[in-house]
């Protein structure tokens, strides 16, 4: 049985074979009729702690990705904006989309390796073999298995998330008469950003969610799992299995999880990007 789940941050894989392993990580009830719900259950029958459950190994990949991306995404767009000449809000969306692409296609062998590490448990020894193994069957185009699912959800994403972001941003500036944007206001303009974003690209997540799946129960039985199907023909069978809103699955608990995601990652950069221009601009004015 191979389960999904998501701290926050990244999604992880669980598998358990033969049914065993499973009962120290999937308890009783296993039936939720809501996101509160499964909040009010997980905590009572798991712990709080629970609810932070594969932070840890998270980090270590959400953190280089995320480096990776803000940073990208800032010396793009400063990079359009002068080799334009244009200050359109066109340069975020593109510099946003452009940026995403690079962190994911980095990330992607990574997340793949973290996926296979998850599923099977091997150790760093078990894991070389099998990537070697992987490469030399159908070759090293085999680690970015899942990439295209990835960029579908992921690049579209980032490009509306960073349009909304820039204009909600440049607006609240606006009605508040300010130069550069405070605390609060990078904190909402990335709320309200990443929920449209969100629910813009939810059949992508559906999606990705359902080829994660598949990989891990490929993992547990290699010879019945069949060939992936493209994402196009995944995303007509959820939609001739469940409708249009099996597209939607999952509406509320990811604007729950992403809205303030994006809200608190863009707040904290933007107020440590200023904090560190104004201490170096501090330590030139010593310096002189």
């Amino acid at each position: 049985k191979c389960f999904l789940y998501c701290n926050g941050l990244m999604d992880h894989l669980y598998v358990c074979q033969n049914g065993s392993g499973c009962a120290a990580w999937y308890k009783a009830p296993t039936r939720f009729t809501g996101t509160l719900d499964a909040f009010v259950k997980i905590t009572r029958y798991e712990g709080v702690r629970s609810l932070w459950s594969g932070l840890p190994p998270t980090l270590v990949m959400a953190v280089p990705a995320t480096v990776i991306y803000f940073t990208t995404y800032d010396q793009l767009r400063d990079y359009l904006h002068a080799r334009t000449g244009s200050q359109g809000h066109h340069i975020p969306l593109l510099a946003g989309a452009l940026a995403r692409l690079g962190a994911v296609t980095v990330i992607s062998p990574l997340e793949l390796i973290r996926t296979k590490m998850q599923s099977r448990q091997l150790s760093y020894r078990e894991l070389g073999v099998c990537i070697q193994s992987a490469v030399a069957q159908d070759g090293w185009l085999s680690l970015w298995r899942g990439w295209g699912p990835t960029v579908l959800r992921d690049v579209p994403f980032s490009a509306l998330y960073w349009f909304n972001y820039e204009l909600v941003r440049e607006w609240l500036c606006g009605q508040t008469r300010l130069n550069e944007a405070t605390f609060m206001i990078s904190f909402a303009s990335g709320a309200i950003s990443g929920t449209v974003a969100a629910v813009l690209t939810l059949p992508f997540d559906v999606v990705k969610t359902q080829r994660q799946i598949e990989l891990g129960d490929s993992e547990v039985h290699p010879v019945a799992a069949s060939k992936p199907s493209s994402t196009w023909l995944l995303m007509r069978r959820i939609r001739a299995e469940s409708g249009t809103r099996g597209l939607f699955a999952g509406f509320l608990p990811r604007v729950i999880k992403v809205a303030p995601a994006c809200a608190i990652m863009i707040s904290t950069y933007e107020f440590g990007k200023t904090f560190f221009q104004k201490l170096n601009q501090e330590r030139r004015l010593r310096g002189l």
